[in-house]
């Protein structure tokens, strides 16, 4: 058997298995790389070749960047802005939603930008009563469409841009996948505009993401029903409540205000008998009460409507989550009131519930099935409350990048993306090079911690990458890339180039809605430069045909895992994808066929 009928045979059961779906992509991939190995196609060093690849290294680097950008709250911000403009007109809901989400995605990719706004779409639906199914699926759409506006979009673009340099060294620019994602967008909305009431269906959701932005009020109402107000007071030097002992400052506030706890600037709760200048007094009860003590203790803070009432519960610094007790854990029988400093020094206990009750003594040893409200730094609630004695009800992360827009790695992460996406514009150092420094910085300015970095890994897409890149290599070492590129050419009838990128856009396409849009890049490229050379046309032509289609995976929830994630919120079904998507993927042809070679002329 020849190579070229082995390597056929390896592509036919790969594309096969991927379409099966019964084995992890992941397996799936080096399973491949192994296969090539053991039929001697490629060297053993060919086959794990993948895994030292700049692509792959780039790919991770942008997933850390992607990260710190959603952890600094920049992605937070702009839903709080698509709910405040959205207003309650259809086209204006819809077109700020699919500009939204694909800027996000420039950003931060598909699945990252459709994770980040879901949660805040389907609220937004749900207050303006409006079926989410309306919205999601142009959300989605847009997110494609918004991969082809940068580089950093898609882990697609950045084998597309190696590609373009391998087989002419001329690379594409940053901004200039735009050629082609501007038009896509434009189009994706005239289109969920127009024709989304008649293409989208109207069902009901099967499930909602949980919705946490109104979360510290939600808190304060159940532990305070009363005096739910929470406000963290700075002493400065000079008060009247310097010096005097922490039991002996509250009873002379008007009304009734209970101290919490006693912070610094960062947060840390401190345990103090007296008040010192420089600390902040963490106390509830109503707003005019808080305020009205304020004023009496010369104490300062900046909150709106109430001058000296600031923020309580959550901060750009420092949050709360709640935690229930396990059965079997190490604190029953322990002590747990308002004010008590946990065992690590870097959380404090703001209430003790028992049955969503107070407990009526003020120290009450602790049972299986107790909820406890903890208050600390973001960093240190993410480090004490992942512990098997208790169960967290909302994960820190979760509940900051819900509540807390624009946090405080905001100008560091921005400067860093911005000097990021200059490198990358300039080719001043390699891409990898670029991505990497940027995703160093985020670390070490502390915009993400290195436990959110490994976190912020798509292990699942860096290993298809690396798994697949032998196989990509070997489609053009044995020659298999040149039958294929002669087989499309014959069948095209080998005159209009036209017709020859949409063969290549149909092929792609079809196989992206079956399989990862990944493989399908890294299984195609290969052949659409063969293509190329045969038919004498320019490589950066194909690619960037072979950039369109791979975008195109719209017409199966199973194409992407950001078609997936809109399918229960939505109440999609499988085949509403296809009824609004094929519309859409027309457009997509049209561009891939006829607008690409505008902008990479054919020779």
């Amino acid at each position: 058997m020849t190579e070229i009928s082995t390597m056929l045979i390896i592509l036919a059961v790969t594309v096969a298995v991927f379409i099966w779906n019964k084995f992890p992509v992941e397996i799936v991939a080096i399973g491949v790389a192994l296969v090539l190995y053991a039929t001697g196609i490629i060297s053993v060093d060919d086959a794990f070749a993948g895994f030292g690849s700049g692509t792959v290294v780039l790919i991770a680097a942008l997933f850390v960047v992607a990260e710190a950008i959603d952890a600094a709250g920049i992605t937070t911000w702009m839903g709080g802005l698509l709910v405040k403009y959205a207003g309650t007109s259809r086209p204006r809901l819809i077109i700020l939603i699919m500009v939204f989400v694909a800027v996000v995605t420039a950003v931060i990719s598909v699945n990252g930008a459709v994770a980040a706004l879901l949660p805040m779409v389907v609220v937004l639906a749900v207050r303006l009563k409006r079926e989410p199914a309306q919205l999601l699926m142009p959300m989605a759409i847009a997110a494609h469409a918004g991969s082809l506006l940068v580089l950093t979009g898609s882990p697609v673009n950045i084998l597309i841009l190696e590609a373009a340099l391998m087989s002419t060294g001329q690379g594409i620019g940053f901004f200039e996948f735009a050629l082609v994602g501007l038009p896509l967008l434009a189009g994706s909305i005239v289109i969920a505009v127009y024709l989304g009431p008649w293409l989208l269906p109207r069902r009901s959701p099967g499930s909602l993401p949980k919705d946490l932005s109104d979360l510290p009020d939600v808190l304060g109402g159940q532990y305070w029903p009363e005096e739910h107000d929470v406000a963290r007071l700075f002493v400065p030097t000079g008060a009247v409540a310097v010096g005097k002992a922490t039991k002996d400052v509250l009873p002379s506030a008007s009304g009734s205000v209970h101290l919490l706890s006693i912070q610094n600037d960062a947060g840390k709760p401190l345990e103090s008998p007296t008040v010192e200048a420089g600390t902040y007094l963490v106390v509830r009860g109503t707003a005019l009460n808080i305020s009205d003590f304020a004023t009496d203790q010369g104490l300062t803070s900046t909150s709106e409507g109430h001058p000296n009432v600031t923020c309580g519960l959550v901060c750009k610094s420092f949050g709360v989550v709640e935690v229930l007790v396990t059965p079997r854990s190490n604190l029953i029988g322990t002590l747990a009131y308002p004010g008590m400093i946990t065992e690590s020094g870097s959380l404090v206990v703001l209430a003790h519930q028992r049955a969503g009750k107070s407990p009526t003594n003020r120290e009450n040893p602790v049972k299986a099935g107790d909820t406890l409200l903890l208050q600390g730094t973001w960093r240190a609630l993410d480090q004490h409350t992942h512990d098997h004695n208790v169960l967290l009800v909302d994960s820190p992360d979760a509940i900051r990048r819900q509540t807390v827009p624009l946090g405080p790695g905001t100008v560091p992460a921005l400067t860093i993306l911005a000097a990021m996406v200059v490198l990358l514009t300039t080719n001043l150092v390699p891409a990898p090079v670029a991505a990497l420094l940027a995703a160093m910085a985020m670390v070490l300015t502390r915009v993400v911690g290195i436990t959110h970095a490994h976190r912020s890994m798509s292990w699942t897409t860096l290993v298809l990458v690396a798994g697949m890149i032998p196989l990509s290599g070997a489609i053009t070492k044995t020659g298999t890339a040149d039958m294929l590129a002669n087989g499309i050419v014959h069948l095209t009838g080998g005159g209009s180039p036209y017709l020859l990128l949409a063969g290549i856009f149909v092929v792609t396409a079809v196989l992206g809605q079956l399989i990862s849009n990944t493989a399908t890049a890294l299984i195609i490229i290969p052949i659409a430069l063969s293509v190329a050379a045969e038919a004498g046309i320019s490589p950066l032509t194909v690619l960037m045909c072979v950039s369109v289609a791979s975008a195109a995976a719209l017409l199966t929830p199973i194409a992407t895992p950001a078609n997936m994630m809109i399918m229960h919120p939505a109440g999609y079904k499988f085949g509403d994808y296809w009824k609004f998507g094929i519309v859409v993927m027309a457009l997509y042809l049209i561009v891939a066929v006829f607008l690409v070679p505008v902008f990479w002329p054919l020779n």
